[in-house]
């Protein structure tokens, strides 16, 4: 993935995400999983989009239980939208770019 897209574990989120001075939009994903795959460059996309003002980080569900249960991650591809260690939105399921940017847009506006 692009420089702009951390790639974290459970030891890593509270550091990474719920203490970022920024908004971080976690994007949780697996190996396994053929949508999460079709996924990537739209992360990229909103990574080069919103790189000033939005942290975007990355986890892989299997090898991150903690995070995954604690976020209530159903379904992969989907992304939480954290800000100050606060969730403000949820999404599960491939979506297309306009859709993600203007998920994004919605709280950062």
């Amino acid at each position: 993935m692009s420089t702009g897209v951390t790639v974290i574990n459970d030891t890593e989120f509270e550091t990474e995400v719920l203490k970022s001075q920024q908004p971080v939009l976690v994007y949780f994903w697996a190996a396994w999983c053929g949508p999460c795959k079709l996924m990537a460059p739209t992360v990229n996309t909103a990574a080069n989009a919103y790189g000033d003002r939005l942290k975007i980080v990355k986890m892989e569900v299997d090898p991150n239980p903690i995070t995954v249960k604690q976020y209530q991650i159903e379904g992969v591809p989907a992304f939480r939208l954290v800000k100050d260690g606060q969730l403000l939105a949820a999404t599960e399921g491939a979506i297309g770019k306009e859709k993600l940017l203007s998920f994004i847009d919605t709280y950062l506006n």
